[in-house]
């Protein structure tokens, strides 16, 4: 399984969604409050170029928003 890390807010509720569709696959997670953690924020910003959460990174592949499609691809998942 590629490694997953996403970078979500408490209020998002995209990020909220994200992380229900992981838990309900059976995905382990990496996960950054970047409204709490400055430096993971940064981390973000710089990586992504965005502001906007979630930003989901599986392996080397980048997501910006929650594409639940494009996520069940790049994890190898039948949706």
């Amino acid at each position: 399984m590629k490694n997953v890390t996403i970078y979500s807010t408490p209020t998002c509720t995209y990020c909220h969604q994200a992380k229900d569709f992981f838990r309900e696959k059976g995905v382990e997670f990496n996960e950054y409050d970047v409204a709490a953690d400055t430096e993971k924020r940064q981390e973000m910003v710089e990586k992504s170029g965005q502001m906007g959460v979630p930003v989901i990174v599986i392996g080397e592949d980048m997501i910006v928003g929650f594409d639940r499609n494009k996520v069940a691809e790049l994890l190898g998942l039948e949706e």
